[in-house]
């Protein structure tokens, strides 16, 4: 008999656990708060990894897509001074596959597919341990029973009570988001400035990012260090305030540079959070976590990569085992806090060097990790 599983929240991890369970003939139901897969912007770029996203979908049978779908070239990454000199231009070699990136809508609509998502389903607790299984709870006062949930429902997760008392804190990163819609023709410019990838520059405790997107659009990210209350004397409703704050904050700069913020016509204010480096919990019978609802950390590129492996090993086990369905789950779980670990690490290091006192550090960083 196969047991009953169900993972909660449709992100890169849940997707691909469930990928790989139905190429596998396995039953999963998916639960997502949202009421469909529009309902929010999907984000940014991803860059997936050879051996972590472009393998979990290689396990899912979607890497060939994906490959179609990616954009090696946008891999590209130009590092300016913030009086705008070019102190970095990396262009990858035209067979660059280590890392292409893809937007988030066109990897969510691969990894949907045929897939069958319960949308509207939000879930507010998982209690496990009840004689038919885990319990999960609906905010419309619903509940049903599963002898398997994976919280796969991100930063605030509300599976990750059933097996962890840890809530995320505040980084002491804050980032506000903006963006350009037909960055080519409208503002060519900065087109020619960004390039084909992203754009980054460096300053003592603030940074500018530009991602390229495709079909024109453009992300800007300012990031910045601050209490996490520093926006009371600015209403981030007002965009006229929000702009000239940020202009304030990064006074000084190139002009070129300051452009990407004077252009943007709506920002959205993202606090970085993560949960403790090293979080683990006491294996719970009928729950498991993966992804940030598991490991949250700095978003440096290891995220969604490590939510999609996860979520493809755990399926791949779970449907390779007709034994024991803990058993399973906690060898998952030590690969997991092992592997989640060293990126936690890594991750939390890397956020202190890129928005630092100390802009060189930033530029080691790149150079380590892309040495010209």
């Amino acid at each position: 008999m196969r047991h009953r599983i169900a993972v909660v929240g449709s992100g890169p991890g849940g997707l691909t656990f469930a990928r790989v369970l139905q190429r596998h003939d396995y039953p999963v139901t998916i639960l997502e708060r949202d009421p469909g897969p529009d309902a929010r912007p999907p984000g940014g770029l991803l860059d997936l990894h050879e051996g972590m996203g472009q393998l979990a979908l290689e396990k899912a049978g979607l890497l060939a897509e994906f490959q179609a779908l990616s954009r090696p070239e946008a891999q590209a990454m130009r590092i300016l001074d913030t009086d705008g000199t070019v102190l970095r231009d990396w262009r990858p070699d035209p067979d660059d596959r280590a890392n292409p990136e893809i937007d988030r809508g066109h990897l969510r609509d691969l990894l949907l597919g045929p897939l069958d998502v319960q949308w509207g389903r939000g879930v507010t607790q998982v209690v496990p341990g009840s004689r038919d299984g885990a319990l999960v709870q609906f905010a419309d006062g619903r509940q049903q029973t599963f002898d398997l949930v994976v919280g796969a429902d991100g930063a605030w997760s509300r599976t990750r009570s059933a097996v962890s008392p840890a809530t995320p804190h505040y980084t002491g990163v804050t980032t506000l988001e903006t963006f350009l819609d037909d960055v080519d023709t409208r503002h060519p410019g900065l087109a020619r400035l960004i390039g084909a990838g992203s754009l980054a520059v460096y300053g003592a405790n603030r940074a500018l990012v530009a991602q390229r997107n495709s079909g024109g659009h453009v992300k800007v990210y300012a990031q910045f260090r601050a209490p996490l209350d520093w926006h009371q004397s600015v209403d981030l409703d007002d965009v006229d305030a929000v702009r000239s704050s940020l202009l304030d904050l990064f006074d000084g700069w190139a002009a070129p540079v300051l452009e990407l913020l004077r252009h943007g016509t709506a920002f959205v204010h993202r606090p970085l959070y993560a949960l403790p480096v090293s979080h683990t919990w006491t294996h719970v019978p009928g729950v498991t976590l993966l992804g940030d609802a598991a490991h949250l950390m700095p978003p440096l590129g290891a995220g969604a990569n490590l939510a999609m492996l996860e979520g493809a090993e755990l399926a791949e086990s779970l449907a390779g085992n007709s034994g024991d369905l803990d058993q399973t789950v906690r060898a998952f779980e030590e690969r997991m806090w092992e592997r989640a670990g060293r990126w936690a690490k890594i991750t939390t290091a890397g956020l202190e060097r890129l928005v630092s006192p100390d802009p060189a550090e930033a530029l080691a960083v790149f150079d380590r990790v892309q040495p010209s």
